[in-house]
């Protein structure tokens, strides 16, 4: 405790002298978030604490200390991490983070046993009796109730129950095996030392589609200065707007005439863009259009725009999503393992003197 009450002392030293600070508006938030999410208003968390006996002024600059460290950790060790597209790549190879994405297995099974050194013709009855289970599973019997009857299994009176098993926890008869199956599946007889199994995969965690709505719009941008106004800007966007109505094209006009250089060369296009990939006022004017349609101009902090949609789709992100996730995961490892060894460096390069009991009259 001792020591954690040093560290903790040091590291609110290192930070005043990085000039970080924690203003009240957001120490305000930060403790509105907390009564949110205990589903309690602000007088309710102050009544509560009050009521264990605690100080909310000792809450608040708990909370503010910890937003300062948060910062300053933030500021010396996380954002100085970086991921490389190989260290994902060497993760989603690793058993952690498995190619198939899915982290835990809710299974049944039912075994059919053989006896030790089991005869040719015990291990063909054993798989033909195997092979007419599976049958009837797959004719719809239920598996709970044909596990009671048939398993040798210690489940068997549990209806063949394995409960959820994390991924790195299966059993290697059966984990590759069931990264390949759907929820549902019942699977084949497998053949073992001590019989024949047969499992059934009910639920899985992990590696869920992620699918997004995205967009593809073009836009023309046109930006105010000393000499365009707001009101020239929007003048000129509404008569660019006519002339698009009127069957001129729209991507040689944003060629012409749009500042946003990027898009200009493209016709005006921004490609296939997620919900937050913009800014949200651009975002909220161009969810509301049709595709087709274009909107009136509109200001943003880059300017005035016209915007149409060109079209609209349901993507399939589980691929970067979980790339994310992985790089996510490293980056949480790393942040650990540099975080410990800068306070460890901290300490180490600090002078500290102890002083315990009172101070002599």
């Amino acid at each position: 405790m001792l020591e954690r009450l040093i560290v903790t002392r040091l590291e609110l030293q290192a930070a005043e002298r990085a000039g970080i600070t924690v203003d009240d508006q957001t120490l305000a938030k930060a403790i509105d978030n907390i009564a949110a999410n205990n589903n309690l208003t602000l007088a309710q968390l102050r009544d509560a604490m009050e009521a264990d006996g605690m100080s909310f002024s000792n809450f608040r600059e708990k909370v503010r200390q910890e937003i300062l460290l948060s910062r300053l950790r933030n500021q010396e060790v996380t954002s100085r991490i970086s991921v490389t597209e190989q260290e994902i790549d060497n993760f989603l190879a690793t058993e952690v983070g498995s190619a198939s994405g899915r982290t835990e297995y809710h299974l049944y099974h039912i075994r059919i046993g053989t006896p030790e050194a089991a005869t040719p013709d015990e291990i063909r009855r054993a798989r033909e009796k195997a092979t007419r289970v599976v049958q009837q599973l797959r004719a719809g019997a239920d598996f709970a109730e044909t596990a009671m009857t048939y398993s040798d299994g210690r489940q068997a009176l549990e209806g063949g129950d394995l409960g959820w098993r994390k991924a790195n926890e299966l059993p290697t008869l059966f984990a590759d095996l069931v990264e390949n199956m759907d929820r549902g599946d019942i699977s084949d007889p497998i053949e073992s030392p001590s019989g024949f199994h047969i499992i059934k995969l009910d639920d899985y965690k992990g590696n869920e589609k992620t699918i997004v709505r995205q967009t593809h719009p073009r836009h023309i941008l046109v930006t105010t200065n000393e000499i365009t106004s707001d009101t020239d800007a929007e003048t000129r966007l509404r008569q660019l707007r006519q002339r698009i109505e009127n069957g001129e094209d729209f991507g040689n006009l944003a060629r012409s005439h749009s500042n946003d250089q990027a898009s200009a060369i493209k016709g005006g296009d921004l490609g296939w863009v997620s919900s937050g990939n913009l800014v949200p006022e651009f975002e909220q004017r161009m969810n509301q259009l049709q595709p087709g349609e274009i909107s009136q101009p509109f200001r943003t902090q880059f300017g005035w725009h016209i915007v149409q949609v060109l079209e609209r789709r349901d993507y399939d992100n589980t691929d970067a999503a979980l790339r994310q996730r992985a790089a996510e995961a490293i980056r949480e490892r790393k942040g650990t393992e540099a975080t410990e060894l800068w306070l460890r460096r901290l300490r180490d390069e600090s002078y500290v003197e102890i002083r315990l009991g009172k101070e002599p009259s």
